[in-house]
């Protein structure tokens, strides 16, 4: 079971919900600025830590050796998440996923596997695992799903390439992915990468 935090909304009666996904080494608390920073009174947050420890933080799976049985386990944990979260009264299709680096990556290896459609799925500097298995077990609703993924063309930790080629083919594949590229390292790009993340969470809303 994960540890996850909820931070509610200003307005009380909204059951609209992003759950954030932080990267390696980080937790939660690296991103307890995310809803000032959103400046949306209607959306809740649950921020979540990673199961493993790592150097004082967490980790979603062991990328220096085999990241498998750890990207399997964390995406069984989300999936029992986000049941969790429903149950509690945050509907699926009022969701959204996001995910930083680590958390990009599990947010789409959720999003497109997961069968309940959620609002959305942020991924910011990350990459698809095993891109053509991913394609050949899609949930029965991900061609519905709404991708944003990010990254940034001098990042040096992801290769920008590589994920910018995976996007290409899960374009192809037919999903609804939205690609933005900016002039960024391996982080957040402010305002400006903020202000496309703001547009593409509150489209998930008016469908």
């Amino acid at each position: 079971m994960l540890e996850y935090e909820i931070i509610p909304a200003k307005e009380k009666t909204s059951k609209k919900l992003l759950v954030m996904l932080h990267g390696l080494g980080d937790s939660s608390e690296g991103y307890r600025w995310l809803p000032e920073a959103m400046g949306f009174p209607w959306l809740n947050y649950a921020l979540v830590n990673a199961p493993d420890e790592y150097y004082g933080g967490h980790s979603w799976y062991d990328f220096a050796h085999d990241p498998r049985p750890g990207i399997l386990r964390s995406r069984k944990l989300l999936f029992d998440l986000l049941d969790g979260l429903r149950a509690q009264g945050f509907p699926t299709e009022q969701t959204t996923l996001g995910g930083f680096s680590q958390g990009c990556l599990m947010s789409i290896e959720v999003g497109l596997r997961y069968p309940q459609r959620l609002a959305g799925v942020v991924g910011i500097s990350g990459y698809v695992w095993e891109p053509d298995k991913l394609l050949a077990e899609l949930s029965p609703v991900a061609a519905q799903q709404r991708l944003l993924i990010t990254h940034g063309t001098m990042d040096p930790i992801v290769p920008f390439a590589r994920t910018r080629e995976q996007v290409s083919q899960l374009k192809a594949a037919g999903l609804k992915v939205e690609w933005h590229e900016f002039v960024k390292a391996h982080t957040i790009a402010g305002e400006v990468e903020l202000e496309v993340i703001r547009d593409f969470v509150t489209d998930g809303y008016r469908e």
